[in-house]
């Protein structure tokens, strides 16, 4: 009896939910474009892109996850989803996915069955039916709205959350060279900004916040993750991305807890730095931080950037913030 006994107990061990929730994460990585073709998503001859390659190797290698890869989004439906436990994007352009498998997909994620992790142009993506441009930017937490850093700008990332194991990888403080996004449709009030620039280096600087990492609540049980790294190939390559891409894996796949809860406070903070840093200011402490970090991010759709260098505009909104903290 002490023998079955023994049995019946190592049986149990293997059976419970703790060791059987140790399997490896399930992951469908799609890297579709409809848009522009990145670099790391070009599969030359038959074979897998490279990015497809790593995503199998780091599978592989630490045993975090297991990996099917994909460039037709219409591999997801319903039915793949009770397969899977991560969606992981590196996409551009309309996705052929319909309202009825979008619908599925939200709901699968809402309720904590699955989990989603956007790399890059993850936010340079729309959905192919009426709406779907902005049901996914509000999805994701914002959408491209120009690269003033090009591939191999140097760059210098400030990290929000030091300690949070999504953004840990990246100390503040880290100086890369990057393709960096801008983003139109972002409400801070939405998401939790993990990592942005740092405006006070580098040859671009703007006087306001570029996000660069977020996570993001879906639902009551939902998880969103986006970084803005992995435009450039030997991003792939930087362990540092590595270790951050597999940690938001298993974060939104429930198997790491880590905050979501959104932080705008931090990101108007961050403007507020950020505007300081371009003008040459003191740090910031208006009467009314929300109200003055609104206006710093109302700033980049008036850059010159996006109207063909003329800057009345620019320099009239950049002033009225300067006067109102006189």
């Amino acid at each position: 009896m002490r023998w079955l006994s023994l049995i019946l107990l190592a049986f149990a061990v293997l059976v419970s939910p703790a060791c059987a929730q140790e399997r490896p994460v399930r992951v469908l990585y799609l890297s579709q474009s409809v848009g522009w073709l990145h670099e790391p998503v070009k599969r030359v001859d038959g074979a897998l892109s490279s990015s497809e390659v790593t995503m199998q190797t780091w599978a592989r290698d630490t045993d975090a996850f297991t990996v099917e890869v994909t460039q037709d989004a219409r591999d997801i439906t319903p039915a793949k989803l009770a397969d899977l436990d991560v969606l992981v994007f590196y996409t551009t352009g309309a996705l052929p996915i319909d309202q009825a498998t979008w619908t599925a997909i939200q709901d699968w994620i809402a309720s904590g069955r699955g989990g989603f992790v956007g790399l890059h142009s993850a936010a340079d993506t729309a959905l192919a039916f009426p709406g779907g441009d902005v049901a996914y930017r509000d999805f994701i937490g914002g959408v491209f709205d120009g690269h003033p850093w090009t591939q191999g700008t140097p760059i210098r990332l400030t990290n929000l959350e030091p300690t949070h194991p999504l953004a840990a990888t990246w100390p503040d403080g880290t100086e890369y060279a990057e393709e960096i996004y801008q983003y139109a449709g972002f409400r801070p009030e939405t998401v939790r900004v993990l990592q942005t620039l740092d405006m006070s280096f580098g040859p671009i600087r703007r006087p306001y916040t570029v996000p660069v990492a977020w996570v993001k609540p879906i639902g009551a049980n939902g998880r969103v993750f986006f970084t803005n790294l992995g435009h450039t190939p030997s991003t792939w390559n930087d362990p540092r991305f590595r270790d951050q891409v597999i940690a938001g894996i298993r974060w939104v796949a429930h198997r790491t807890d880590a905050p979501m809860t959104p932080n705008p406070d931090v990101q108007n903070q961050a403007a507020l730095t950020a505007f300081a840093a371009v003008h040459g200011l003191s740090p910031l402490t208006p009467a009314d931080a929300a109200a003055t970090a609104a206006a710093i991010r109302a700033l980049q759709p008036l850059s010159p950037d996006k109207h063909d260098g003329q800057t009345a505009e620019w320099d009239r909104a950049n002033q009225r913030i300067l006067d109102s903290l006189d």
